[in-house]
């Protein structure tokens, strides 16, 4: 009786190392893969912006887009740091042009996107910081076992999330 139950058991375990190991192991490369092409399309999307001084419908279509193509779902924020040029009102002793003494204003996502509603392009000037981060929204097959298998992550963390930052170097009028 006892030899039946350690072979039931020699056979699971072997079960285990053949299939869910190696699944797991995939699961992981893919979301590597994911992780890989959304930082890439990030960072060249933060770039663009950052040289040419404009964010266009285009452009945050096409940052969709491969976003998509990682068979993911994102949820992509952008933030503008706006340098303030009418420091001499605020702050006495200011000047623009001085290391250190730079005031900035931050415009989110949705003041972001209203712009580029009302006016197809928003424009940024030399000077701005755009910031703009990623985060899946969907549970990947990795993230399903290793919650099952380690019960690691729980609901706020995600597998699959970036941040670029890139100051503007280009007036967009």
């Amino acid at each position: 009786m006892s030899d039946t139950l350690i072979v039931i058991i020699a056979i699971g375990v072997a079960a285990v190392l053949i299939f869910v190991f190696p699944l797991m192991t995939m699961a992981d490369r893919t979301d590597d893969v994911s992780q890989l092409v959304a930082q890439s399309a990030l960072t060249s999307f933060v770039d663009k912006v950052a040289s040419t001084g404009k964010i266009s419908q285009e452009d945050i279509d096409d940052l969709d887009q491969k976003l998509a193509s990682t068979g993911n779902l994102y949820e992509v924020e952008m933030e503008i740091q706006v340098k303030d040029e009418n420091l001499g009102k605020k702050v006495s002793q200011a000047r623009a042009d001085k290391i250190g003494e730079n005031v900035y204003y931050t415009v989110y996502t949705a003041d972001i996107e209203g712009e580029i509603k009302d006016n197809r392009i928003y424009y940024l000037k030399e000077g701005d910081i755009f910031t703009a981060s990623y985060k899946n929204t969907n549970q990947t097959i990795g993230d399903m076992l290793n919650n099952f298998f380690y019960i690691v992550s729980g609901n706020n963390n995600y597998a699959n999330s970036g941040e670029k930052t890139a100051m503007c170097t280009a007036n967009g009028n």
